[in-house]
């Protein structure tokens, strides 16, 4: 694809903010689509199903971070990047913005070149996982859990198992191979992507929230390494 192919939708409450990063990666060949609001935000891209959403956290009607839950709800969109783009660089904002289920988080003020280089690796993270999976076991069976990659599906003993994004590439991940210790540093770049900074709680609330949905048995701790699936608990 090229990049004038990518359709990419702006959300943020400042305008000045919208024809700024909106000119900068026009200037790239990107379609752009623009919304003042999450609800908007909401609406616009399950109409237009754009490749990226770049989005404020604080905005007016719904923020960033309840935009990002109801559109990770759509299984239509779960390849649709989100990123927040935003003043608030809090440790816990930034949480808050990895559990709803975004893809990254940039920090304002960012200088054009750098936003138009953080926008391209996060688009090609998608080619990458899109590729993926295309490939390989479109349904993967392991004791009572069942995980459909197609339709971002999980069960568990014929029950299903609403997961946000995040929480179904890592487990997709990890019952890739049972019993595999996967370190944290193999987890951040397979599933957050190189050169993504996150939190170190990050990888900790997403296994932590996993194991409230599934039960404590399937993810094993390894001390100082990492976590591994174990297969039928």
């Amino acid at each position: 694809m090229e990049w004038s192919d990518y359709r990419i939708l702006l959300v943020d409450d400042e305008k000045d903010i919208l024809e700024f990063v909106g000119y900068n990666l026009r200037s790239e060949g990107f379609q752009i689509f623009t919304a003042t609001n999450g609800r908007d935000a909401v609406r616009i891209t399950q109409e237009i199903r754009p490749h990226l959403v770049l989005m404020d956290v604080m905005m007016p009607e719904m923020d960033g971070i309840a935009a990002c839950e109801e559109i990770r709800t759509n299984r239509e969109l779960q390849d649709t990047m989100i990123a927040f783009l935003t003043a608030r660089g809090e440790d816990y904002s930034q949480i808050a913005g990895f559990e709803a289920g975004g893809d990254d988080y940039i920090s304002k003020p960012i200088k054009p070149r750098v936003l138009v280089s953080r926008v391209k690796a996060l688009l090609k993270r998608r080619m990458v996982h899109t590729e993926i999976g295309s490939g390989g076991e479109k349904v993967i069976v392991s004791g009572d859990l069942s995980i459909d990659r197609e339709r971002y599906l999980v069960t568990r003993k014929g029950k299903e198992i609403v997961l946000p994004k995040k929480e179904f590439e890592l487990l997709s991940l990890l019952i890739s191979k049972p019993g595999k210790v996967f370190t944290r540093e193999e987890i951040f770049d397979r599933i957050w992507g190189e050169g993504i900074i996150v939190g170190d709680r990050t990888i900790d609330v997403h296994i932590r929230k996993l194991r409230e949905k599934l039960g404590e048995k399937y993810i094993r701790t390894v001390k100082g390494i990492g976590y591994k699936y174990v297969k039928g608990g």
